[in-house]
C-alpha cells in the first residue's frame, strides 16, 4: 500500500512569496523610466562636456552605477517586497539606456562642438 504525504505547517513556511505580476511589471516600468531619463540626461552632459571615445562610455557606466546605488538606497532593506531579486535594480534596462545615451551624446556633441 502506498502512503499519502501530507503537507505540514513546516513545509508551508518554505513556500515562496507570492508576487503580483501587475506590480512587478509596474516596478520594472518605473525602473525603465528612471534609466531612460538618466541616460538621456547623462548623454546630454557627456556631449556638452565633449567626451569622446572610451571616456564617454566610462561616463555612462559610472552614471548607471550611481543610479543603481541610489535605487538600492531608495528600496532600502525592504527591496524584496518590490522585486524578486536584487539584480533587477542593477541590470534592468542597462543596454536600452545605453542606446538612449549614445543618441543624446552624439547629438549634443555635434550641436556644441561641431557646428
Amino acid at each position: 500500500m502506498a502512503t499519502i504525504a501530507v503537507r505540514t505547517r513546516k513545509s508551508r513556511k518554505s513556500d515562496g512569496i507570492a508576487f503580483s505580476e501587475m506590480s512587478l511589471r509596474q516596478n520594472a516600468s518605473v525602473l525603465e523610466y528612471c534609466r531612460t531619463s538618466i541616460s538621456a540626461l547623462s548623454g546630454a552632459t557627456a556631449g556638452i562636456m565633449g567626451l569622446t571615445g572610451l571616456w564617454g562610455f566610462i561616463f555612462y557606466f559610472i552614471t548607471a552605477a550611481m543610479l543603481s546605488v541610489l535605487l538600492l538606497l531608495k528600496a532600502g532593506s525592504r527591496w524584496n517586497t518590490f522585486f524578486v531579486t536584487r539584480t533587477v535594480l542593477f541590470s534592468n534596462g542597462l543596454l536600452g539606456g545605453l542606446f538612449t545615451y549614445v543618441l543624446f551624446w552624439t547629438f549634443l556633441y555635434g550641436m556644441v562642438h561641431v557646428y
